[in-house]
């Protein structure tokens, strides 16, 4: 909140952004937090806060042109693409760089690139605008597949279709397009994986070289439950085969991608065989978990590696994290069992702040350590099955 200060225009502003601004004020940077409601997580902790839409380019512009930031750091998918590369242009920096937010934003663009650019292992899928199309990517992929927003949704809308009949009733579950957007829906054959990962990929400079290098941090498990994130932990158990494949998938789609931050790389593993499902070139919600895990956080990774500082991707402690998951909507949230659930020993409970509260939406989190993983898993489900979140 100076003349010279380094400024950054973080557009989102849940709970991700949150922990994002706390980082980098650690690091004496000026942030000014953009979210489409007043109140917004990230909001009550930046020095600015504002309530934009950030998917309407001219809004964007007109706060560009306000802050004068040196830093733009898009923290949701939902931003104007065309505005990110015209920024860039203009000589701000857009991190990690337009081109990966742009790729990144569907699932699409990412792809096609992950697929048929790089020839990554992938499920077969196809894409569909319509219902006719959606019905004939079941004929070219057989049963079972699971179909989702070609936008990422945090897991939200996924549908497993196993037969014909269910066709009809899964296109209106996962085709709801916004005014002006020509959503796409992924069909994705469904695989027999053993179990998700996120790998957490960052680049950054390398202080030995002066030159961009990629850390990976101990892989994440995480399971869903009705298309919902419930828990993550880490580190998850893998082989020494099926480690290297994944850090070697996520390391080529984000040499790709270029830039500098933390990127999120989901993948499918079955037995030592990788497939690549997805990448967030940004903190990612699994990750999450290492707030309690490593020596610094993957919040303090991504700023750490936007401003080329040195990296740590020390794990410091098996861990686990339990969503809050609001199950009732309502303008009046409340919590109850909180001395009850920080009783459980190594928990902390962190509440995001969100006004509002719907279905599914996450509220908070639990974040748990232990000798072992299997019982930071057990602690963090007790601890949030204490937590009552109130309508």
């Amino acid at each position: 909140m100076s003349g010279n200060a380094t400024s950054v225009l973080l557009l989102g502003s849940g709970e991700l952004g949150k922990e994002l601004a706390i980082s980098m004020q650690r690091l004496g940077l000026e942030v000014h937090a953009v979210d489409r409601y007043a109140d917004a997580p990230a909001h009550q902790v930046a020095q600015y806060q504002y309530v934009a839409d950030t998917a309407d380019p001219d809004q964007v512009r007109s706060l560009v042109r306000r802050v004068r930031p040196d830093f733009v750091v898009p923290d949701i998918e939902t931003v104007d693409d065309d505005v990110l590369v015209d920024i860039e242009e203009s000589g701000v920096t857009v991190v990690p760089n337009a081109r990966a937010c742009v790729l990144t934003s569907g699932r699409e663009g990412i792809r096609t690139t992950a697929s048929e650019e790089l020839g990554l292992p992938t499920t077969d899928y196809a894409f569909a605008y319509t219902l006719e199309e959606f019905r004939k990517a079941f004929d070219e992929l057989g049963f079972p597949c699971v179909a989702k927003p070609a936008v990422s949704s945090a897991g939200r809308r996924h549908v497993i279709v196993e037969s014909p009949e269910e066709i009809e009733e899964a296109w209106p579950r996962v085709y709801r397009p916004m005014p002006g957007v020509d959503e796409a829906v992924i069909v994705e054959r469904f695989v027999n994986f053993d179990y998700e990962v996120t790998i957490l990929a960052v680049r950054s400079i390398d202080p030995e070289t002066g030159e961009l290098a990629t850390w990976f941090c101990e892989p994440i498990g995480h399971r869903h439950v009705g298309g919902v994130l419930e828990e993550a932990w880490q580190p998850m158990p893998m082989s020494e085969a099926a480690r290297d494949n994944a850090r070697s998938v996520a390391a080529r789609i984000t040499n790709a991608l270029g830039g500098r931050g933390v990127f999120g790389v989901e993948l499918f593993v079955a037995g030592d065989d990788v497939y690549f499902s997805s990448v967030s070139p940004r903190p990612h919600d699994a990750g999450m978990v290492t707030l309690a895990t490593q020596r610094y956080s993957q919040f303090d990774l991504h700023v750490r590696a936007i401003l080329g500082l040195p990296i740590d991707v020390t794990l410091t402690s098996p861990g686990a994290a339990a969503n809050l998951n609001a199950t009732v909507r309502s303008r009046s949230v409340s919590y109850a069992g909180l001395p009850e659930a920080l009783a459980v020993p190594e928990t902390e409970v962190s509440i995001y702040g969100k006004p509002t509260s719907y279905p599914g939406r996450h509220m908070g989190v639990v974040l748990t350590t232990a000798e072992t993983v299997d019982e930071a898993r057990v602690q963090a489900a007790e601890a949030a099955g204490r937590v009552e979140i109130r309508g």
